[in-house]
């Protein structure tokens, strides 16, 4: 009798070190996440990520600088060609998206970071789990997976996200967001993620920022001979083109595509021959949201956005803002004639 007691006190001894030695609980990784976010002093990571909206893939490569506690650096620029690339700029002066290639910049009145979640960022992807008292978790052999609810209050097609991060680091290194049918939209892989930084103090400013090397190429100049192609949605939220409008001025080129039937919209797209240089941001009035080829505003009823040297707006008062970006992530159409 006393060695089958012995055994059983064995047993429960063994099964308490196990435990005590055995995987985090997910109450365990949350904290060591927030501990890690909190002891950071800034961070360098390097991404590519892919947007499967419309009609093809969109891919890109991203390099993310982060300086505690508000300062932001997020450049975005395409996987193939990198002339049109764009930075997303948080600073003291507000938050700014930069195109150095035109030349531009736009000044947002925005929350931005806070107001929506963003799969790059790793403040970001922490906060949202710990907003999510539902999220699932799972420890595999290498990783800690998450999946947590979204925030993106202008897209409401996106409602998850599956979130990995390295049991040895707590860095993350992949990044899965999902529609409705739990089909990844949005994907975004880790290739760097270094905590050891440091910055320059003007790291962040706009100016630097602006900066291009003298062989980056330029969609400001006097090329009369610029072809224009007009683009037309592939999505219409079941509205059929009725009118197209061409204007000739000066230096370029507007056409104006009208929409109706059961939705209502009018897009416009120009194209300048000299853009003149500012010396200050453009103002916007709007949400700064991710098109997949290039990052636009958006507000209630219209959103705008710049690509290849082209302006564009698309404007509605029956679209909702999830039909504005699908509509616009869909101008990818050539005109057909």
């Amino acid at each position: 009798m006393k060695k089958r007691y012995l055994g059983i006190f064995l047993i429960v001894i063994s099964m308490v070190v196990l435990s005590a030695c055995g995987e985090k609980s997910e109450e365990d990784v949350v904290e060591k996440l927030s501990e890690t976010l909190e002891e950071m002093d800034g961070y360098k990571a390097e991404a590519e990520m892919a947007m499967k909206t419309g009609q093809e893939e969109q891919r890109f490569t991203i390099d993310i600088w982060h300086q505690k506690d508000d300062y932001y650096r997020v450049k975005l620029g395409h996987a193939e060609d990198d002339k049109d690339s764009q930075i997303i700029l948080k600073n003291d002066d507000g938050v700014f998206v930069l195109t150095p290639a035109l030349e531009r910049s736009f000044k947002f009145q925005s929350e931005w970071p806070q107001n929506s979640s963003q799969p790059y960022l790793y403040q970001s992807l922490v906060q949202d789990i710990l907003n999510d008292e539902e999220a699932s978790f799972e420890a595999t052999e290498t990783h800690y997976a998450f999946k947590t609810k979204t925030n993106y209050q202008n897209n409401t097609n996106l409602p998850y996200q599956q979130i990995l991060f390295d049991k040895k680091t707590f860095f993350p290194t992949a990044v899965q967001v999902l529609d409705v049918d739990d089909q990844a939209v949005v994907e975004v892989q880790f290739n760097a993620f270094d905590t050891a930084v440091s910055f320059e103090a003007d790291d962040f400013a706009m100016e630097k920022n602006m900066e291009t090397n003298g062989d980056a190429p330029t969609f400001s100049s006097n090329n009369e001979e610029e072809v224009f192609t007009v683009l037309h949605p592939l999505y219409t939220a079941g509205a059929e083109a009725i009118d197209q409008k061409e204007m000739e001025f000066d230096n370029g080129k507007r056409v104006i595509l009208t929409y109706g039937g059961q939705k209502d919209f009018t897009l416009v797209q120009e194209m300048r021959t000299d853009v003149p240089t500012l010396t200050t941001p453009e103002a916007v009035d709007g949400e700064i949201v991710n098109l997949g080829f290039t990052v636009g505003a958006l507000t209630d009823s219209t959103i705008q956005w710049n690509h290849e040297g082209i302006d564009y707006t698309l404007a509605s008062d029956s679209l909702t803002k999830d039909e504005l970006i699908e509509v616009a992530q869909s101008v990818r159409g050539q005109e057909i004639k």
